[in-house]
């Protein structure tokens, strides 16, 4: 009698939502290849909205939307041209404003920009390359790859909560950028834009996104392909964002 031959058993699959989260750090392209194999988004989409939730709340409460308008207000042009009284009804007019549209914006603004990102990347592998990824698996994995910016929301909430608030940028409220180091009233508007349009998380979420994207096409997109376009949008946009601030001086 022939002897039974016994397949080696099959690795561990990466499905509940904390292997994957680990998993996204640690071995991204075995996460990936799962997530695309059985997608979810629900979970890594619930905790990135509440990790912006928690920081805009922190920014709130540490810092206040009354600051942050007056700091925005000081930081702009129109600066020179208003006494210390004008700045201040302008900022009383638009602080409480301010405060409702960053919390809406903390709860809407994650699954707008998840959707956004996915919604690109489906247009560079379908559209650009020809191939034939699925919605869900792409959303899936955008949503998984922006665990990573989970790691700026727990540093800026450190530095909401024990920092120096008149130091407080909201734009660049983490030092992942090279706008974080520039003064932004002395340098000009442009540079200020493209210096804090690199984020080093960002960058890691869209090499992450890419690499997942390229799982949902069952590799016929390679993961570079992915990137480089990515990266190219994303220049082309910083580039019109600088040209606009050139414009309104």
């Amino acid at each position: 009698m022939g002897e039974t031959v016994t397949a080696p058993p099959l690795p561990d699959e990466p499905d509940s939502f904390f292997r994957r989260a680990l998993g996204v750090f640690i071995s991204p392209a075995v996460t990936f290849e799962s997530i695309v194999r059985r997608p979810d988004f629900l979970a890594p989409l619930i905790v990135s909205t509440v990790g912006s939730i928690l920081l805009i709340e922190g920014m709130l409460e540490k810092i206040g939307a009354a600051r942050i308008v007056r700091q925005a207000i000081e930081a702009s042009s129109r600066a020179a041209q208003m006494s210390p009284e004008q700045v201040e009804q302008a900022v009383q007019r638009v602080a409480t404003f301010t405060a409702i549209s960053m919390r809406v914006g903390a709860v809407i603004g994650v699954p707008m920009f998840l959707l956004i990102v996915a919604a690109t990347g489906i247009f560079i592998v379908n559209v650009l390359f020809g191939a034939s990824a699925d919605f869900k698996a792409c959303f899936s994995v955008v949503c998984y790859a922006n665990l990573v910016l989970m790691i700026g929301v727990v540093m800026g909430l450190v530095i909401v909560l024990f920092g120096d608030v008149e130091q407080f940028n909201p734009q660049n409220p983490i030092p992942s950028t090279v706008g974080f180091f520039l003064n932004q009233r002395e340098t000009s508007k442009p540079l200020y834009v493209i210096a804090s349009s690199f984020d080093i998380f960002r960058v890691w979420f869209v090499i992450l996104a890419s690499m997942g994207l390229s799982a949902a096409t069952r590799k016929k997109v390679g993961t570079m392909a992915i990137c480089l376009t990515y990266f190219a949008i994303w220049i082309a946009l910083t580039l019109a964002r600088a040209g606009l601030a050139t414009l309104t001086g």
